[in-house]
């Protein structure tokens, strides 16, 4: 049936080499094109398989606790004056307590249709590997978690939540100890395992075909979004605002709204200490075009073309890369692309928990915090549709320490 179908099918991008535009592509070893094509082969078998709609569907509904709720700030659009008003798509409120479940669930079942009896991860703030180890535990298949060691001290909650749920998790010392780290740790592994082992992706980001899967997993977000913005506000939003690291809940929350001109779309990059300063995350706003985990995009790179360390307070969005679709966005003008330093994100995240009740994670705390700064610009009684990516338990002692609380 067509209203079951995933919203992304019919866009046209990626094209059949995986490209949006001139970005996006396969840069993997050979060992590994064989695991993609069994990959998109299963996908596009899955997509028309009514059982797997249906059985995702279920799992979205009855355990990750799916349609997530659309939240009218009304105290936070209060103090931004000028007749804004603010609606939150609630992520948050997912099991696991972000979006990043929506995706895991999807490639868990991929994984059942493949036989294969494991999986692995990458993570950063903890948020994916958390909701790979949940999936894996209610499947019943072996999970390792590769995590950056800087991001395993900043995230000890979500370590001990992966190895509760029955995941190894793996620390990573080389480079950086952040996430693109574990990434390149957890390709490392794919490539000796690639016969046992599904790599649970966990952006918009790699080789295709992860960045068009996971962006139609995550596209959940804005189908659901556009339904309840039509009846809370009685038309779609002016804005659609969003954080992006590797993009995925920003594509998600986006993607929807594509074809709908009207809706301008901004994505918020962690500036970290200032943008002046080099150290930062802020790929679209700072980076130039390359190739990083399989994928043409742009990323943070000096003059010889090799990778440079970043910086935020947010383990997620802590990656010198961004998705391909982000990179044709910004190149096709469909997005604008901002930052938002540490301090902002911090002022986001107290914002939000003065006024709503509401402790958001640091991710989209940078969003938070950039509509606080440009609301002055927006014209007045816009509508803003923020997506609230994940809760702030993960990070309290993060920002326990930046503010001094005790």
């Amino acid at each position: 049936m067509a209203s079951q179908r995933l919203a992304g099918f019919q866009s046209g991008l990626p094209n059949q080499r995986g490209r949006f535009g001139p970005f996006g592509g396969k840069y993997v070893p050979e060992t590994l094109m064989a695991a993609l094509t069994e990959l998109e082969s299963v996908y596009r078998q899955a997509r028309r398989d009514r059982r797997f709609l249906s059985d995702l569907k279920s799992l979205q509904q009855t355990y990750a606790g799916r349609p997530t709720p659309l939240t009218f700030a009304g105290n936070l659009s209060k103090k931004l004056g000028r007749g804004i008003r603010v609606y939150l798509k609630r992520e948050d409120l997912l099991h696991t307590g972000a979006h990043k479940i929506n995706n895991t669930l999807g490639q868990g079942l991929l994984t059942l249709r493949m036989k294969k009896p494991r999986v692995i991860a990458e993570t950063g703030a903890g948020q994916h590997g958390v909701a790979t180890a949940t999936v894996a535990a209610l499947l019943g298949l072996r999970c390792d978690v590769t995590m950056g060691a800087v991001d395993i001290e900043r995230q000890r909650l979500n370590v001990f939540r992966m190895r509760t749920l029955g995941a190894r998790v793996v620390p990573v010392t080389s480079g950086s100890r952040t996430l693109k780290d574990a990434c390149n740790e957890a390709i490392r592994d794919w490539v000796t395992n690639v016969r046992t082992t599904h790599y649970i992706l966990g952006s918009v980001v790699g080789p295709h075909p992860y960045p068009m899967i996971v962006r139609d997993f995550q596209s959940v977000i804005g189908r659901e979004a556009r339904r309840q913005v039509l009846k809370a506000a009685g038309r779609l939003p002016d804005l659609a605002l969003a954080c992006v690291g590797g993009g995925s809940n920003a594509i998600g929350l986006f993607h929807p709204f594509a074809g709908d001109r009207s809706v301008r779309f901004i994505g918020v990059e962690a500036a970290g200490s200032g943008l002046a300063t080099g150290r930062h995350a802020a790929t679209l706003v700072k980076g130039t075009v390359g190739v990083l985990h399989g994928s043409k995009s742009f990323l943070l790179q000096d003059a010889d073309g090799q990778v440079k360390e970043t910086h935020s307070i947010s383990a997620g969005l802590d990656y010198p890369g961004v998705g391909p679709e982000h990179a044709w966005y910004k190149q096709s003008g469909r997005a604008t692309y901002l930052s938002a330093t540490d301090a902002e994100a911090l002022e986001g995240f107290e914002f939000l928990a003065r006024t709503e009740g509401i402790l958001p994670a640091l991710e989209p705390a940078h969003a938070i915090g950039c509509l606080k700064r440009i609301a002055p610009r927006l014209k007045r009684n816009s509508v803003v549709l923020l997506g609230l990516s994940g809760r702030g338990d993960k990070d309290m002692e993060t920002v326990a320490a930046r503010l001094k609380v005790r």
